[in-house]
């Protein structure tokens, strides 16, 4: 890619790269939110046309004007936020769009065989005829791969893939992109993990505010350089003031929850948890274990098969989600694109979301737009949401000011709980340690987060406890001290009682 250059209405978001990918190589592409990454990336793959620059293949000029052609040429691209038919199988979501041998009459059996000598032969362990609402994220994930490799890919992007998968599943997941590389397949991989990238990559090109600022050598560099590069400065240890709080008072208490789903399987098993003031409960567990579940029945998106949640001492019973909200119960959801913001909507309206029915956002049930105007500069002001205008589509934002605008909405609410789900998935380390210090402080002026989470590292960086959940479960509830062991937490992660995880200890 030579002098790429794409303009959106009062923004720069790529400056004149040039990106060059050498066949049989894992190149990194680093960068913050909103450094042009990703756009560039939707250049390559045909979902946005360059306004200046040319893409070269194998040395000759081309022309990629949508999807297709890339595909045609061999690119397949797997996005941040998958690009999935919720409704339809795995199968069905790898063939959506081809014309395989014998179209129009589908020989199922046959395709299927061949994307089961695929899942095999890279170790993507999915079930194919299972409909994708019903797959765990990093399942949702292995299609995605699978729909570019079924379409023989040559070159695999791959926007920020380890962000829904754990330790051990990145790993494994590394191993099969070196066998990708062995074999010559080229794989450009979009990530913000500096110690991922300086694990796996052959190269590292670097970006900062929409321009190229080097393409080095991954073996050549370390974390504090890329950082340096990426940010403009050093990365800074998490390493939070946890100012003493009053840990007495009890805010929120699950007692006996159960979940049970349309046909009856055990999404949630008597889980019983209590929050208390002035800290932060950290939920770990393996991704797909029921933590979405339990923060939709809390918030009252899904209706608990049994017990009962007292927040402040008092029942929830079938409140709302409104009044849930309007009790002090705040919320950033997993998935931001799906449950946390109106995509097509503007900064202003999606500001609103909580608010528009109340003064000074609505008069006589009239939306006040001035009053939704002046709201929405205000909040994205005080939370450094960097955006052209208040007017700007939500899905121009990067991934990192999308979730400091639903931050900045979500803590409208006066209440003392917080429920953090994924809050930093997907996100650059600067706009991750914004989101992690405005935590913190919310937990310093004695106020409650739990926060529910895949990445140990987090959850270890800030709890107070550690709850570990796994298959609905709750394994046990653990003081995070300095003695604390990955080795235990990651026991229980596994299905060990927090009385078996120490006896293996």
């Amino acid at each position: 890619m030579h002098g790429i250059v794409k303009d959106f209405p009062g923004l720069r978001a790529v400056d004149h790269v040039d990106l060059q990918v050498e066949e049989g190589e894992i190149h990194a592409l680093l960068g913050e939110n909103g450094a042009g990454k990703t756009t560039l990336m939707n250049i390559l793959y045909g979902l946005y046309r360059a306004d200046e620059g040319q893409i070269f293949w194998k040395d000759e000029p081309v022309d990629v004007s949508c999807p297709s052609e890339a595909i045609r040429l061999g690119i397949g691209m797997v996005h941040q936020h998958f690009m999935l038919v919720r409704k339809m199988t795995a199968l069905e979501n790898i063939l959506l769009g081809m014309r395989p041998e014998g179209y129009p009459i589908i020989r199922r059996q046959e395709q299927l065989q061949q994307a089961d000598i695929l899942c095999q032969k890279y170790g993507l362990k999915v079930n194919l005829r299972q409909r994708v609402d019903t797959l765990s994220v990093g399942e949702q994930q292995r299609v995605e791969i699978l729909k570019a490799l079924f379409r023989d890919a040559k070159v695999l992007v791959l926007d920020e893939p380890t962000s829904v998968l754990t330790p051990q599943e990145t790993q494994e997941f590394f191993q099969i992109l070196r066998v990708l590389r062995d074999e010559g397949h080229s794989i450009i991989l979009i990530a913000h993990n500096l110690s991922e990238i300086l694990s796996i990559s052959d190269r590292v090109s670097v970006l900062r505010d929409g321009k190229k600022v080097c393409t080095i050598k991954t073996s050549s560099t370390n974390e504090r350089e890329l950082s340096r590069y990426m940010i403009g400065r050093d990365f800074l240890a998490s390493n939070f003031y946890r100012e003493a709080t009053d840990q007495s008072r009890e805010i929120l208490r699950f007692q006996n929850i159960s979940l049970h789903n349309s046909e009856g399987v055990s999404l949630l098993r008597d889980v019983c948890l209590c929050v208390h003031s002035g800290e932060i409960l950290g939920i770990a567990g393996i991704d797909g274990n029921g933590q979405t579940e339990l923060a939709e029945v809390l918030m009252g998106i899904r209706r608990q098969s049994g017990g009962d949640i007292l927040l402040d001492g008092q029942s929830l019973g079938r409140w709302s989600v409104r009044r849930r909200w309007e009790a002090g119960l705040a919320y950033i959801p997993a998935d931001r694109h799906q449950d946390g913001l109106i995509m097509d909507a503007d900064v202003k309206d999606n500001t609103a979301l909580r608010t528009y029915y109340q003064p000074p956002l609505s008069r006589t049930h009239i939306l006040q737009p001035s009053q939704m105007r002046d709201q929405a500069a205000a909040l994205t002001e005080d939370y450094q949401v960097k955006t052209p205008s208040v007017a700007t589509q939500v899905r121009l934002l990067s991934g990192g000011n999308q979730q400091k605008l639903i931050l900045a909405r979500e803590l409208q609410s006066k209440g003392n709980l917080l429920v953090a789900c994924q809050p930093t998935r997907g996100l650059d380390i600067g706009a991750a340690e914004y989101l992690h210090t405005r935590l913190m402080d919310r937990r310093n002026q004695g106020r409650s987060v739990l926060l529910i989470s895949t990445d140990l590292g987090e959850i270890l960086a800030l709890s107070d406890r550690i709850a570990v959940i796994c298959s609905g479960k709750i394994m046990g509830v653990v003081p995070n001290t300095p003695d604390l062991s990955a080795e235990l937490l990651g026991l229980m992660m596994g299905g060990s009682t927090l009385e078996e995880a120490k006896g293996w200890m």
